[in-house]
């Protein structure tokens, strides 16, 4: 991948002082402030469709995070069109399919990165199942591991309305942002993204509007 392609999507490492940047800092104030009551400490971060900005999202808040002296994890639980690995030019050869496997321990599948505290588990291998291995012990038992070794830890899922990956994964983590293309999302398939978080009794921490015409920002946070 190319320089030029990386910058488009990592802006935070790239140019920490853009005002990129300052919004996805912004991102990251806001979110320890809408939820003063308890830790929170697993964002789970999806879409209602393909092409929206999660995972743009998901690897700028996680630079965001680390650049603030966190320990932070980004977990790619995208194991049906994984990105992260391409956003930060890591391998995928084996990753979270291959640790719900048991084909992998997790010190073998968690990858270092350019930007100190932050660590990456890719998702590894396309899996056949996906939203069984979300939903095994396994996976329970590794974000309660995980926990006890990260400050944060960032997960970015399928778009909501395409799998029920994202609404397994929500149920597991103390809060969801959304993120919507201001541009190309109908309110419908944003209230219909909305309503299956909510039966899913997920904490949804609020919404990233991307494409919204405001000066100097590509993204604007809307919190609940």
């Amino acid at each position: 991948m190319s320089r030029s392609t990386r910058s488009v999507h990592l802006i935070t490492e790239i140019n920490p002082v853009s005002p990129v940047s300052e919004a996805y800092k912004t991102l990251r104030t806001s979110i320890e402030f809408s939820n003063l009551d308890s830790k929170t400490q697993t964002i789970m971060i999806t879409s209602t469709k393909m092409s929206e900005g999660k995972s743009t999202t998901s690897a700028n808040l996680a630079v965001a995070y680390a650049q603030a002296g966190k320990r932070v994890l980004l977990i790619d639980a995208d194991m049906r069109k994984p990105t992260q690995h391409h956003i930060f030019r890591l391998s995928n050869r084996a990753g979270l399919t291959a640790l719900l496997s048991h084909q992998a321990e997790l010190k073998d599948v968690t990858l270092t990165t350019n930007v100190d505290n932050l660590y990456v588990l890719p998702a590894g291998a396309i899996a056949p199942n996906p939203s069984e291995m979300l939903t095994s012990k396994r996976m329970t038992t590794l974000l309660e591991e995980l926990r006890g070794m990260y400050d944060m830890i960032i997960i970015d899922t399928p778009p909501l309305l395409a799998v029920t990956d994202a609404q397994i994964v929500a149920t597991q983590c103390d809060g969801v942002l959304l993120v919507i293309d201001s541009g190309k999302v109908k309110k419908d398939s944003a209230v219909k993204a909305k309503a299956s978080l909510e039966r899913v009794h997920a904490k949804i921490l609020g919404v990233v509007l991307n494409n919204v015409k405001r000066s100097d920002r590509e993204s604007y946070y809307h919190y609940y």
